[in-house]
């Protein structure tokens, strides 16, 4: 479609990531999480996903990038689709952005098909023949989690703790051991963590020699958080590519208690009334349309995943933590008790638990 035939509309305000969009007619305006663009005084573009409609032909958006520079009354074209990233063997030893864009200075990334992130229908048949299949144990080369927690095909785990237990370098183990025994498939989401974790994490697994096998998305902590929420949800996308072609594929996500963080910042500024401590009255879905992506497909390929999960102050019961609990079905607390002890990895058998 060219984009003198695209329907146009008007910015009349920015707040902070928050963007208003002002259509001339009610039927010019796009649907929910569509895609629209708009630029800056300098002439880059900014994407954003419609959040709300609101009265007198008004969209309010989320920007995906930095609202820096855009001024009222710019034009923003719609679309017509949601975000869309490519997808594809192409991405095996790339590091994306949200948007799917190329941040390894490797050149353009050369996939000729391209998914939207979000899924509008999940479907809620369960076929009695594919959940009754065999489950296989995937081995991580750690006596406390193979014992006590095993890593299960399909299965969902955290590894929760607070600043400084050790989640990211548990969770990098994993990905070499199981990448080297099991000759598969990976996907790292990194969402809303350090960029300086990224970048070491990318180089690991460059001399560990298994970065070829493995997808890296990444939406970090100095990003808006638009863009730290779409960051688990691109890596699940990119996931769900690999599953269709019927293979098995880890998807390690650090951290999921940012996505969920993300999601509160979105709800305070879209001016949504807080739930208790703070958070999102939607927390509960948001964090059930994520991992109800997780799952074992009827012709065979599965997603399994593997979560770092930070807990705020050590603080258990704090309502994000208990809503992630809910979907997990491995949960390795890390102990600071443990790692004054100098016992590695710090998992506290007896605040764990597994249901595999």
């Amino acid at each position: 479609m060219k984009e003198d035939k695209k329907v146009k509309g008007c910015v009349i305000s920015v707040q902070g990531p928050v963007v208003d969009v002002k259509f001339a007619r009610h039927e010019d305006m796009p649907s929910m999480f569509e895609k629209i663009v708009t630029k800056r005084a300098d002439g880059t573009e900014v994407i954003l996903e419609v959040a709300e409609h609101m009265e007198e032909n008004v969209v309010r958006c989320i920007a995906i990038n930095s609202t820096m520079k855009i001024r009222r009354n710019t034009v923003a074209v719609v679309y017509g689709k949601q975000i869309e990233i490519p997808i594809g063997d192409a991405l095996y030893g790339r590091l994306i952005s949200v948007l799917g864009e190329p941040m390894d200075e490797a050149g353009e990334i050369e996939s000729i098909e391209e998914s939207p992130i979000r899924r509008e229908d999940m479907g809620t048949r369960v076929s009695l023949k594919s959940e009754s299949k065999e489950e296989q144990i995937l081995e991580t080369g750690l006596k406390m989690i193979d014992l006590l927690f095993p890593l299960v095909k399909g299965s969902k785990s955290g590894i929760l703790g607070g600043a400084g237990l050790g989640k990211s370098v548990l969770t990098l183990e994993i990905i070499h051991n199981i990448i080297k025994e099991h000759q598969g498939s990976a996907v790292f989401a990194g969402v809303g963590e350090r960029i300086r974790e990224g970048n070491e994490l990318y180089f690991e697994l460059k001399r560990l020699g298994v970065i070829s096998k493995t997808m890296m998305v990444f939406g970090q902590m100095n990003e808006p958080p638009g863009a730290r929420f779409i960051g688990a949800i691109t890596g699940i996308t990119m996931a769900e590519s690999i599953q269709r072609k019927n293979k098995d594929v880890l998807l390690f996500v650090d951290n999921i208690f940012r996505f969920i963080q993300a999601g509160a910042e979105i709800s305070t500024l879209l001016g949504h009334l807080p739930s208790e401590t703070g958070y999102q009255p939607t927390l509960l879905s948001e964090a059930g349309e994520f991992h109800e992506r997780i799952r074992t497909s009827q012709e065979g390929g599965s997603i399994t995943a593997v979560e770092a999960v930070y807990v705020p102050a050590d603080d258990l019961t704090d309502p994000a933590v208990v809503a992630i609990f809910s979907f997990l079905d491995n949960i390795m607390v890390l102990s600071r008790d443990k790692i004054q002890l100098g016992l590695y990895p710090a998992i506290d058998p007896l605040l764990s638990s597994s249901a595999n």
